[in-house]
Order: C-alpha cells, then sequence, then structure tokens
C-alpha cells in the first residue's frame, strides 16, 4: 500500500486550572473557535467544540501525522497563549496539567454531539467534578456497546 489511511475519532476533555470560571460568555466562543483552527491547522477532518467557564469538549479527527499528547499539548499551549494576548485580566490564565481523551466510533458520534449541546448550558461546575468519573464509565460503557454490538440508551 503506498499510501497511509487513518480515521480515529476522539473526544477531548479539559478544564481551567483549578477549575476556575475563566471562560465566561464573552470569550468562550472565541476560545472555542481558536482550538477549532488548532485542530484544522494540525490536519484534523472534523472537528466540534463545545464546553462551559472552566472546561471544554472537543470532537475531532486524530491527524496520522500527531500523536494525541502532541495534539493535546498544541491545543492547550497555544490557546492559553492567546487568551492572555486578549486582556490583562487574562494573563493568569491557566488549563489544568491532565486531559481526558476517549475514542469515540463514528456510529456514535451523534450520542456524543448530542450529550455535547444537551450539556452547553447546562452543566454546573459542581456537577462536572462530580460527574467526571461517571462521565468516563459512561465512554466505556459507548465503547463496549459498539464493540459488542449491542444498542443499549447510556443516557437520557
Amino acid at each position: 500500500m503506498t499510501q497511509s489511511l487513518s480515521k480515529v475519532i476522539l473526544h477531548i476533555v479539559f478544564s481551567t486550572r483549578n477549575r476556575e470560571p475563566w471562560l465566561d460568555s464573552d470569550v468562550r466562543p472565541r476560545m472555542h473557535a481558536y482550538l477549532a483552527t488548532i485542530c484544522r491547522d494540525l490536519g484534523a477532518e472534523f472537528v466540534k467544540v463545545g464546553g462551559v467557564a472552566d472546561h471544554v469538549h472537543i470532537v475531532t479527527t486524530l491527524p496520522r501525522t500527531v500523536s494525541q499528547a502532541q495534539m493535546i499539548e498544541q491545543m492547550k499551549t497555544a490557546s492559553s497563549k492567546w487568551i492572555k494576548t486578549l486582556e490583562a485580566r487574562y494573563h493568569g490564565f491557566f488549563w489544568q496539567g491532565g486531559y481526558g481523551i476517549f475514542s469515540v466510533s463514528p456510529g456514535q458520534l451523534d450520542a456524543v454531539s448530542q450529550y455535547m449541546e444537551r450539556n452547553k448550558n447546562t452543566i454546573a461546575l459542581a456537577a462536572f467534578r462530580r460527574n467526571t468519573v461517571s462521565f468516563c464509565t459512561s465512554m466505556a460503557l459507548i465503547s463496549m456497546s459498539v464493540t459488542s454490538g449491542t444498542k443499549k440508551r447510556l443516557w437520557n
């Protein structure tokens, strides 16, 4: 085979340092657009970005020539530098050190997109902290149900 093909869809989640609500309604759409631009510049074919004041969700394809860690590092580093240039009030902005990254099968892409849409305005900061483990478990169940061929409704 003379060419290399790849189609890996990822759901990435990371938050601001100490989950502080830096991403207010004024800057949030701009941050989401900036993160989408970074993904596209790296070679991602598809990007959807959402989130609330203290974290972001990114659904995107992994470019064939970039590792997961490289992609996350690029997104966090570039966006952190960018937001600090907007106004003095953002000079103290930082992303958390870690992140969550989950593979998404093409058949579950709509479910993940619906999850992001339903929750973009309703995820409270405390609920996000409490539900992180639950979310990770749900993503694992989605993956298992796709692998086993079962069709379960995993969330409301």
